[in-house]
């Protein structure tokens, strides 16, 4: 006879990576102000392989507005400038010779919208992940059921599920509507 926690546990593991996901992903999603999540996905070719942007230079945020990238070695600039260009970052750099500077423009109304529009859909996928975990528990459960499992411990074990399942909509929701509000304020 299988234990509750054989389905519980695996539940509440794919609900948890589906809101760190979501969190990751929203991170990525530009909202107006300087972020330097944006900046995650750079892979600079330095030094005979693909490095990430904040192995070879100091990434620093001075204000709302810009990004501040500075090299530890001089050489690197036209390679980190290259690497900016190449990515979806979307931002032109500016090089002064000491720091390469990325100035975040104000968004449109327009643009806001589509990066709401962005980020319910990014929150939308993590729902369906959670809802696709609590329906794989619930049928584990079932089936364990006519292994032997009592009915009353299966509901009970079910009543968990659901509880599970809501406190991770509900944080979805949450991260929703932070970057939502992050996004739209002006």
């Amino acid at each position: 006879m299988n234990d509750v926690k054989f389905y519980l546990d695996p539940a509440e593991k794919k609900m948890g990576e589906a809101t760190n996901y979501l969190e990751e992903a929203l991170a990525h999603i530009r909202a107006g102000k300087a972020n330097v999540k944006i900046l995650d996905g750079v892979k600079v070719d330095a030094y005979g392989s693909k490095m990430a942007l904040n192995a070879v230079a100091n990434i620093s945020v001075p204000d709302a507005r810009s990004i501040v990238i500075t090299p530890w070695d001089k050489s690197m600039f036209r390679l980190i400038e290259k690497a900016i260009m190449d990515s979806n970052v979307g931002i032109t750099p500016e090089n002064n010779g000491e720091v390469i500077r990325l100035n975040i423009p104000p968004l449109t109304e327009e643009r806001r919208k589509q990066l709401v529009k962005d980020s319910k859909a990014e929150s939308e996928k993590a729902k369906v992940s959670i809802r696709n975990a609590r329906r794989e528990a619930i049928e584990g459960l079932k089936k364990a059921v006519k292994e032997g499992m009592a009915e009353d411990v299966e509901k009970d074990a079910e009543a968990k599920v659901q509880k599970l399942h809501d406190k991770f909509l509900k944080k979805v929701d949450e991260l929703f509507a932070a970057k939502e509000k992050e996004i739209l304020t002006v």
